[in-house]
């Protein structure tokens, strides 16, 4: 993988304190992503995307451990979803910490985290300073999702650093499930790959 190579990895973590945006495959289907400290770079999403900015960004890393401090608290019951489901195809929506930027989560109090079952998306984050990395899908607002390599060439291609390949590790094509875990409560706002029994 191109994540072997010391000198790519030092250009990449250059690119994206800069405000670089890149392209990779997940679990679900293809990503765009940036630093979460870096406001250019999520300004740099919106803007390739047409996003709305009132749709916020999540965070995903390839260990949950590096997740952690960009969330205020973990209730009893998401604990045990990310227990069963982590790595997977759930997106849990906390009350975020002060570590979280406002132009992360449009400015709400609260924030998604996820960690894919994709080893080349863990390898990323595994050489991406923080190894945490701000995302939405790689495609156009109101377009569908990229679901290979080239769709995602095809859709941001010419907008991002880099579209990294799959190596073969390809997307499922189905959205994550997204729940809202606040207080104890498990409010699943889309229902995606994994079905939560509540």
């Amino acid at each position: 993988m191109v994540f072997d190579n010391p000198e790519f990895v030092k250009e990449l973590n250059e690119k994206l304190k800069k405000g670089g945006v890149v392209s990779f495959v997940t679990d679900t289907v293809w990503g765009v992503g940036c630093l979460p400290n870096s406001e250019k770079g999520a300004e740099n999403i919106y803007e390739l995307k047409n996003r709305d900015r009132s749709k916020p960004l999540i965070l995903m890393s390839n260990s949950v451990e590096n997740l952690l401090p960009y969330v205020k608290f973990i209730p009893g019951r998401a604990q045990k979803l990310m227990d069963k489901f982590f790595p997977g195809a759930l997106t849990l929506i906390f009350e975020k910490s002060d570590l979280t930027p406002g132009y992360i989560t449009s400015f709400k109090n609260t924030v998604g985290i996820r960690v894919p079952d994709n080893p080349v998306f863990k390898r990323l984050c595994e050489v991406v300073d923080g190894h945490v990395l701000a995302t939405t899908s790689a495609n156009l607002s109101s377009q569908p999702a990229a679901c290979t390599y080239e769709e995602a060439v095809s859709n941001v291609g010419n907008k991002v650093e880099f579209v990294f390949e799959d190596y073969g590790y390809h997307s499922e094509g189905r959205a994550s499930t997204v729940a809202l875990a606040i207080d104890d409560e498990i409010k699943v706002l889309r229902q995606g790959e994994i079905v939560i029994d509540i």
